[in-house]
């Protein structure tokens, strides 16, 4: 694939490159200097070099953005991307366009063996028997036995015997490690995918913008191809899923190939992406982020997760139902949002204090906040006690704030939900 390197780097800084010179990627002595807007220089665009005992792993695609001028970060032991130069902007670009984020950091885990099914039937508090076309995929929280949340994640059905899982990086080893404990008895192979990158490109314009880089073969692949599902067209595996609250496509592909792909959507128009701009969009759409929503002590009833458990058929034992059955007998808190229009941003950990039709006073906690560049004012997820009316108190900086309680999703297609 021959890229166009000044085409390329006109589009990564916003029109801001204004020397026509064409450079290879590993070249130049290095640089800790970033992205300063229209202070750009040749400079900025050299790969920065870092103290490799010391340094994080990196992602196949972690070259690129340093020359994009990305503020890189440690994620999870990973040195990712948090911003090239405006997470506003980013942000903007997947609402109303097209932008696209590196997460080769995830983990994509295939399974193989006659006992597939029946084992993730066991692992998996969604049903996997729900997954009968070739390629449909589903959302499920792996549980423990106390019932709480392991890991969140995405499995992929393509036959009886062949199964795949993409997992979160947060939680790869303890993931990793409890799927092969529970995989031995069924007789499972499992083969981590380390060989392959993954790039989600998500905006209303992010599947036309990809589709221009696919052959013949794969365009036909992915045509009418529904939310939740995912393909193998050649060397590209194309899924309709992502985590903005977007359409468009995740897609994994050989290690050796994600340079020359990352550069090409570059060239189709599609703006790289950050951390910044991912945790705001997902925040939008009201979707968990592990650590925060959710943990290993957290419920998915308590997480707003209780519609990824498959409570049918009765007689199906997976890890974490019987705990489970008892917090839903008894009740749990519950995740909720949070709207406040007042000048101030809502922040995690914040406490969140209402009164209930009884008087009574109660406490919950946000989990997730931030401003939101959509709607134009702060939103927050929190996990609250039962009895939350429509309005509660936030207190920030020994002001109490007034908050309207919302479901916990605030925007879906560009579009206010809240």
């Amino acid at each position: 694939m021959m890229i166009n390197f000044t085409l390329w780097l006109t589009v990564c800084f916003g029109g801001k490159f204004r020397q026509k010179r064409t450079i290879a990627l590993g070249t130049g002595s290095g640089s800790d200097a970033g992205f300063r807007g229209d202070n750009f220089t040749m400079k900025s665009c050299q790969p920065r070099l870092f103290n490799e005992d010391k340094m994080a792993q990196q992602t196949p695609l972690y070259e690129q953005h340093t020359l994009c001028g990305a503020r890189m970060v440690d994620f999870h032991g990973w040195m990712m991307p948090l911003h090239y130069g405006s997470q506003i902007d980013e942000h903007h670009a997947v609402r109303t366009d097209a932008g696209m984020f590196d997460v080769s950091h995830m983990t994509i885990v295939d399974l193989r063996g006659s006992r597939t099914r029946e084992f993730l039937r066991y692992l998996l508090a969604n049903d996997v028997a729900k997954l009968t076309k070739s390629g449909k995929a589903l959302y499920s929280g792996m549980l423990n036995a106390s019932g709480g949340v392991i890991d969140d994640l995405i499995v992929y059905y393509f036959t009886e015997d062949f199964f795949r899982l993409v997992v979160n990086s947060a939680t790869r080893e303890k993931d990793l490690s409890w799927i092969t404990q529970h995989a031995e008895p069924f007789g499972i192979d499992i083969t981590v995918r380390d060989d392959l990158s993954m790039i989600a490109v998500q905006g209303p314009n992010a599947q036309a913008k990809a589709a221009t880089l696919f052959n013949d073969a794969q365009r036909q692949a992915v045509e009418g191809m529904k939310p939740f599902f995912g393909v193998q067209a050649g060397d590209l595996f194309i899924a309709t899923t992502g985590y903005t609250g977007e359409a468009g496509y995740e897609i994994a592909l050989p290690n050796e190939k994600a340079a020359d792909f990352w550069r090409a959507l570059v060239e189709a128009g599609v703006k790289p992406c950050g951390l910044g701009a991912r945790d705001t969009l997902r925040l939008e759409a009201g979707m968990n982020l592990y650590g925060q929503e959710m943990d290993e002590t957290i419920s998915p009833l308590a997480a707003n997760m209780g519609w990824t458990i498959a409570w049918e058929p009765a007689d199906r034992d997976f890890i974490g139902r019987e705990a489970l059955e008892v917090q839903r007998e008894h009740g749990t808190e519950k995740l909720v949002g949070l709207v406040m229009t007042e000048k101030g941003v809502l922040r995690n950990e914040l406490p969140v204090r209402f009164t209930d039709a009884q008087g009574n006073q109660h406490e919950g906690i946000i989990t997730s906040g931030t401003f939101s560049p959509t709607l134009g004012y702060s939103i927050a997820l929190a996990r609250v006690p039962e009895g939350i009316g429509e309005t509660a108190i936030v207190q920030i900086r020994n002001r109490e704030m007034p908050v309207k309680v919302t479901k916990p999703v605030f925007v879906r297609n560009g579009k206010a939900v809240a």
